[in-house]
């Protein structure tokens, strides 16, 4: 499969997206509150910030929830 038509898949998903709407899931409960959500569309992927308004999942938001999620289950003794 060459690189033009990996980028046309790609840009479809993202027009899918854009036209339809995203179909998010949750991928990951960090906390009752917190949550890591992915597009099975477009595999975009999403999180809560601390107002609770759904943004893009970055690589520092990613580092927090994971600090978070350990944080989490050390409190309430909850085996990883």
């Amino acid at each position: 499969m060459n690189t033009l038509s990996l980028t046309d898949k790609m840009l479809t998903r993202k027009i899918l997206c854009s036209v339809f709407g995203h179909k998010i899931i949750t991928t990951r409960n960090i906390t009752p509150n917190f949550r890591e959500f992915e597009c099975t569309v477009c595999h975009l992927e999403l999180t809560n910030d601390a107002n609770g308004k759904t943004t893009s999942l970055t690589p520092h938001l990613r580092e927090v929830n994971e600090t978070l999620y350990n944080f989490h289950n050390r409190r309430h003794h909850i085996a990883v």
